[in-house]
């Protein structure tokens, strides 16, 4: 969980992981607790170490706080720290990355594009539940 995070209203958020299989997430929540807003992703079959994230939303009665930002920046940070390859399908992930992607592999990131085999496999664990 990531701790100590404001908004930019000032206010407290944190940012937890919510392992699943197939689909986890990375949650914002505010300090009453509320969920505000999520990161959705897939990790790869067969122990590969990479991750798609392919869909990011926050509720718009949150807009303009600035939590799909602390949403993406906790995500790849955790990629970075179990040195997982991240796959950019989620259009906000990609964008933050084609901005600052240079700052993310001189931490020690790594990212590649997605391949049409990545796309086939998001769809399948949101519509069936299963990465196979």
């Amino acid at each position: 969980m990531t701790e100590g995070l404001t908004d930019n209203t000032g206010a407290s958020v944190t940012v937890r992981l919510e392992p699943g299989d197939p689909v986890g997430s990375y949650v914002v929540s505010l300090a009453d607790g509320s969920r505000a807003g999520r990161a959705d992703f897939v990790d790869l079959p067969d122990g590969a170490a990479e991750r798609i994230y392919f869909h990011t939303e926050v509720a718009a009665e949150f807009g303009g706080r600035g939590l799909a930002g602390l949403l993406v920046r906790a995500a790849l940070a955790d990629s970075i720290r179990e040195n997982l390859t991240v796959v950019p399908v989620c259009p906000l992930f990609a964008r933050h990355l084609s901005k600052h992607g240079d700052e993310f592999v001189a931490d020690g990131g790594v990212f590649r594009r997605p391949r049409p085999a990545d796309l086939a496999l998001v769809e399948r664990a949101v519509r069936t539940g299963t990465q196979s």
